[in-house]
């Protein structure tokens, strides 16, 4: 089924997500253990994270700028106080039988994503909490073991207002979103390791209603496309229920992607059910207007200004620049590479063909890409200048990935400096007419679209080597054009 595909007519969507984001801290929220991903099994927990009896907590100070750095990215206001509260509820990965949240008085409320070329995505709170452990399930033995690594981990929680209206602005939300948290450092968003989660909230309503139907909350969504594909999901099975004149019930649903379905998993808890009070082990936390204006200060350019900038100052296209602003590190090259060259638009052009093609071929980042900006200004000057053509730049790139060398010494060794001597050219010419007669007949002829066909039989004698422009400038001429 399409993600794209709409509802059955007369039914809309009504969708908010609620985003859990992993804080970049090297230490949990409330102790000292580590968040590095990928150790063994409750390698890193302590009595804090166990919950043993005696042991308090201590709020992690680079948690909250993370998370203040986040709703001022946002748009949102960030109070002066917040409180963490106890959240009381029974997993068998939550050691202390509660998680240390907040609710009635989170960090940040208000605040929006822009979506390109779409509408405005309001946000209704950001509050920091702790996360939970991991149930790990052996099918085989019958068994589930827990990993308490995760316990403790700090998290950002983001919650939209109900704004989205299709599964498609639900998925370039989630981009967009993971965009600013990446750009301003307070996460790497890693969906594989658990960094960036994302529940739905989905309804329908019969158009031109202006009320809400119940929801329901769509969990174990790990893709971007999955958040996609999950919610159409879902709202196709409540259409079909309200159809059928059956009720929807407020549950948590579960989607199985191999099986491009949901399923129920438990009712939904309001938040009475939580039993919510604040934690006695932790004062309120004060962000001062002079903590603000701090972090306010020290965010980065974010994602949107800085594609309005990169279409303003280097004359991109405004597809180039969201395909450059996609990635931090991606749009730091190729401003490097402008700023190098100073030409912007051939410098897009080769950072979104040649080496994003190399880069999504071989899996890696940026980062690891061998080719320096500044050499990549070199070569694309190289090409500018008509020393190399187009096509032989491109191989002087790959040349310049395996060794490392200056594109000017490869293209000289290999042969590819463009030849625009005339009498070179004009021998090649000769030798092409000698050894394609027929062609060669009807293109003096007066069969001027047999040009270009002859231009790529010279290309190929001189291993594109041959200056194109000149090339038909002299085949022109040969027909008397």
């Amino acid at each position: 089924m399409s993600r794209d595909a709409t509802l059955p007519a007369g039914w809309s969507y009504v969708i908010g997500l609620e985003v859990h984001v992993q804080l970049l801290t090297r230490t949990k929220a409330f102790c000292g253990c580590s968040t590095d991903f990928g150790a063994a099994p409750n390698a890193h927990t302590c009595p804090v994270c166990l919950a043993l009896p005696g042991a308090l907590p201590v709020l992690n100070r680079e948690a909250v700028e993370l998370a203040v750095r986040a709703a001022l990215a946002l748009g949102a206001t960030v109070h002066e106080t917040s409180v963490f509260a106890r959240k009381n509820y029974f997993y068998p990965d939550l050691p202390k039988g509660y998680q240390i949240s907040q609710f009635a008085r989170p960090l940040a409320t208000g605040g929006a994503i822009d979506l390109p070329d779409g509408p405005r995505i309001g946000i209704t709170r950001l509050h920091m909490e702790e996360d939970a452990g991991k149930s790990v399930h052996d099918k085989y033995a019958g068994a589930t073991a827990i990993d308490l690594n995760r316990a403790g981990v700090p998290l950002a929680e983001i919650v939209s207002e109900p704004d989205l209206r299709t599964p498609a602005d639900a998925g370039a939300y989630l981009r967009a979103l993971k965009q600013v948290l990446e750009y301003t450092g307070v996460s790497d968003c890693s969906m594989e390791e658990g960094s960036l989660r994302g529940d739905a909230n989905v309804s329908v309503r019969r158009e031109g209603e202006t009320g809400f139907r119940t929801k329901t909350e769509v969990k174990n969504m790990n893709s971007f496309s999955g958040v996609e594909r999950a919610i159409e999901a879902e709202a196709r099975r409540q259409v079909a229920a309200y159809e059928a004149g059956a009720a929807v019930e407020q549950q948590t649903m579960l989607w199985d992607a191999a099986r491009g379905e949901v399923r129920p998993a438990r009712a939904k808890e309001g938040s009475h059910d939580y039993r919510y009070f604040p934690e006695p082990d932790l004062p309120p936390l004060v962000v001062t207007a002079a903590d603000r204006a701090r972090i306010a200060a020290a965010l980065p350019e974010l994602p949107a200004a800085r594609r309005a900038r990169f279409v303003r100052e280097w004359g991109v296209g405004t597809r180039d620049a969201e395909v450059l602003c996609a990635d931090r590190l991606v749009a730091d090259y190729y401003e490097a590479v402008a700023r190098a060259g100073g030409n912007g638009k051939a410098a897009a052009n080769w950072v979104t063909g040649e080496v994003l093609a190399h880069l999504n071929a071989t899996g890696t980042s940026i980062a690891a890409y061998p080719v320096t900006p500044q050499r990549l200004a070199d070569l694309i000057a190289l090409v500018g200048a008509g020393t190399v053509s187009a096509s032989a730049g491109k191989q002087v790139l790959v040349r310049m990935l395996e060794s490392g060398d200056a594109p000017a010494v490869i293209a000289e060794r290999e042969g590819l400096v463009q030849v625009q001597d005339d009498s070179q050219l004009v021998r090649w010419i000769d030798e092409v007419l000698a050894e394609h007669p027929a062609e060669a007949a009807r293109f003096l002829g007066g069969e001027r679209k047999l040009q270009g066909v002859l231009v790529g039989f010279v290309m190929k004698k001189s291993k594109g080597s041959a200056d194109p422009r000149k090339l038909n400038q002299l085949l022109g001429e040969r027909a008397g054009g």
